[in-house]
């Protein structure tokens, strides 16, 4: 049977790319979106394209009905879950003092209660099988904390601790649960940051240049695939050397 990853955020840079590249390794794929539909139809169509199967899902991450309600439409289109990859993310510098409740409530929706959501209703499948991948997209700043950037290491921190957890509790039926953790990847959401701000990061790098979000890719597609089979709880840290 063909195998299916649902991945979130698949309208931006890191989680196009990883779609992308499961489709490439055989994967059915649903791409779950919430706001830019042009950029994931262009995704699925860059699959269908190149003789993969897929298809868009609109999804608000922080509504659980609605996480729901999208799970239940992939399982009937594509009949299984296999891998999930959740990557939906927002991000902005501000000083601590001046993030509002609504700013905080906004990161954790997207950040920590749609990954709960959404791994919470992928879960019932992959117990059922006993078997499935699930890989969350984390972040440096989750592992060391970031500068401005409070609300969003919280947020990744927490979904770090989520996954930790999870893992140990799903383990004896089959099912590993990863984060990848990404350094400084050259999407549009890094590049918001300014030229500046994307430069001093770049200077902080051994490897001397920013991550793509096909290196992303590469990590997830690892996890995701038999060579992972051993491999649970983890943070995949893939930062060009950053953060050691």
């Amino acid at each position: 049977m063909q195998k299916t990853a649902i991945v979130s955020g698949a309208s931006g840079g890191i989680g196009a790319a990883i779609a992308e590249r499961l489709a490439k390794e055989g994967f059915s794929v649903a791409a779950l979106y919430h706001r830019n539909a042009a950029r994931a139809e262009a995704v699925v169509r860059n699959i269908t394209a190149a003789g993969g199967a897929a298809a868009v899902f609109c999804c608000d991450m922080r509504d659980s009905a609605a996480v729901k309600g999208t799970v239940d439409a992939v399982l009937r289109q594509f009949g299984t879950v296999d891998v999930l990859v959740g990557c939906a993310g927002v991000s902005q510098q501000r000083l601590f003092q001046d993030i509002t409740d609504e700013e905080w409530d906004e990161m954790r929706g997207v950040h920590l209660d749609g990954s709960f959501y959404l791994t919470r209703a992928v879960l019932p499948e992959m117990l059922h099988k006993k078997r499935g991948r699930i890989i969350h997209i984390a972040s440096m700043w989750g592992e060391t904390g970031g500068s401005c950037e409070v609300d969003y290491s919280a947020m990744k921190a927490g979904l770090i601790g989520m996954v930790k957890a999870l893992a140990k509790e799903v383990a004896p039926s089959g099912i590993t649960v990863n984060c990848v953790s990404p350094g400084a990847v050259d999407t549009p959401m890094l590049r918001a940051l300014g030229d500046e701000t994307c430069a001093m990061l770049t200077e902080e790098i051994p490897l001397g240049r920013l991550g793509t979000p096909e290196d992303i890719a590469g990590a997830v597609a690892f996890l995701a695939g038999d060579d992972a089979a051993y491999i649970t709880g983890q943070v995949l840290s893939v930062n060009g050397g950053m953060v050691i």
